[in-house]
């Protein structure tokens, strides 16, 4: 009798796809009740709410563009961007990726995962594409969320720039988006710093807390005088770069700049988390990766890398100040004064002016000519003179300055009362608000190249 063997050939168990291991963790986010219930207040709430603010009588005028959200439906979403930046998007990248890691060993499933997709590597990848994936789901539910919302309580209206010129409702569609899409750069590197401390620091509460927290630390540092360098390098610049996209010609540098950190930012914190999972000892179940040498692995880079930005753009910028000095603000608000002077006249049905014509000028003191007019403060005080065709008098309009760290400022008109002394003006189709009482202008902290 002859016997057949069948070779014995052990089976290989492969490592599973990406793409399944994606899957796979996408679901597990998007099965939590808490995430399905911020997607749908992401989508939802700010429609509601810019809505709602726009059809009130008082408006959110500190906030930039709130002044605007009467006119307008797409001053709305650039309120809620604002917003976001501060507040939104930090906890939403702490919920998300700050939890993606610390959740299995919460609940100690780190050895059958590994039993199931067998490859840290690609489990580190899968899980960081799947947070990332929620995070820009919330964030594009907040943008659309807000347009929707504006464009239906107010309209496609064109929208006035932060130095007084009139963008076009297209223009004022595109650089909205484009203001959305540049502050993907600083989500990204909130994320990446959400998977360093999620990897780092394990069961830690402060893992999942580490973006909300680092975002108060640089939103506070953005309140300081510092110089523009330090400014620069922190990875949440863009968050408030962007109303550079709102003045002609555009103040694009600081965006630029602030979106490349931010870039690096993302890359660096997500290498370093990615190395500190392979390292992690999963056999051990009472270590969570939160030792010291994890904490030390991720702190000292991310500070070198603050400190090694800091001194290329203080080498690149030239500029050790804080960047706000009396003839940009001066200049900004000539510029300003003039186009809304136009907006003005027009609605009182006077005859259009250009403004070559009006050769508006600014002088500005600080502090009632006591302190030298360089750094942020709300003791700005400005005059600004203009002259009209066939009029031989010169007019004057007084503004007082709040100028914020940030290069904001917001002038509030002094008199006279006919120009920018009331809310309201008396139009020949009745009363409407006053351009010239108050607006907003952004002064830019980088040193304006000679010549």
């Amino acid at each position: 009798m002859t016997a057949t063997v069948a070779d014995a050939r052990p089976a290989v168990a492969h490592p599973v796809s990406v793409a399944r291991g994606y899957r796979f963790e996408l679901v597990k986010l998007t099965s939590q009740w808490r995430i399905r219930l911020i997607v749908v207040a992401c989508w939802i709430a700010p429609a509601l709410f810019v809505a709602a603010v726009s059809q009130q009588t008082s408006l959110p005028v500190d906030t930039l563009f709130g002044r605007w959200m009467h006119a307008t439906g797409w001053a709305g979403p650039l309120v809620i961007l604002g917003f976001s930046g501060n507040w939104a998007l930090p906890l939403l990248t702490s919920l998300v990726a700050g939890d993606v890691f610390a959740s299995e060993d919460r609940l100690g499933t780190w050895r059958h995962l590994l039993v199931a997709v067998r490859s840290p590597q690609r489990i580190f990848v899968a899980k960081a594409l799947a947070s990332l994936t929620v995070i820009m789901l919330l964030m594009a539910g907040l943008a659309v969320s807000s347009a929707v919302g504006g464009l239906i309580a107010v309209g496609n209206q064109p929208l006035v720039g932060l130095d007084g010129h009139l963008l076009p409702a297209g223009n004022a569609a595109g650089n909205v988006l484009l203001a959305w899409v540049c502050a993907i750069a600083p989500t990204l590197a909130l994320a990446a710093i959400g998977l360093l401390g999620s990897v780092a620091l394990g069961r830690s509460p402060m893992g999942l807390l580490l973006p909300a927290l680092v975002a108060l630390a640089m939103q506070l540092a953005q309140m300081l005088p510092l110089p523009v360098a330090v400014r620069l390098a922190l990875p949440g610049y863009a968050f408030t770069a962007w109303k550079g996209l709102f003045t002609s010609p555009g103040q694009l540098a600081p965006l630029l700049i602030g979106v490349v950190v931010s870039l690096v930012w993302a890359v660096t914190a997500t290498v370093l988390a990615y190395l500190l999972f392979l390292r992690r000892d999963f056999t051990n179940l009472t270590s969570d990766g939160s030792g010291r040498r994890a904490i030390t692995v991720g702190l000292v880079p991310l500070a070198g890398l603050l400190a090694v930005t800091i001194a290329i753009l203080a080498a690149v910028t030239a500029s050790a100040t804080a960047g706000i000095q009396q003839t940009k603000v001066e200049a900004g608000v000539s510029t300003a004064f003039a186009h809304l002077y136009r907006v003005q006249t027009k609605q009182l049905n006077r005859p259009d002016v250009t403004e070559a014509q009006l050769q508006a000028s600014t002088a500005c003191t600080k502090g009632d000519g006591k302190v030298d007019p360089v750094g942020p403060g709300n003791d700005w005080r400005c005059v600004v003179s203009w002259h009209l065709p066939g009029v031989a008098a010169t007019g004057q309009a007084i503004y007082q300055l709040d100028i914020t760290a940030d290069g904001r400022f917001m002038a509030d008109g002094d008199g006279p009362k006919e120009v920018n002394g009331f809310f309201l003006v008396r139009t020949p189709i009745g009363d409407a608000p006053n351009p010239l009482w108050q607006f907003d202008g952004n002064v830019d902290l980088l040193p304006t190249p000679k010549g």
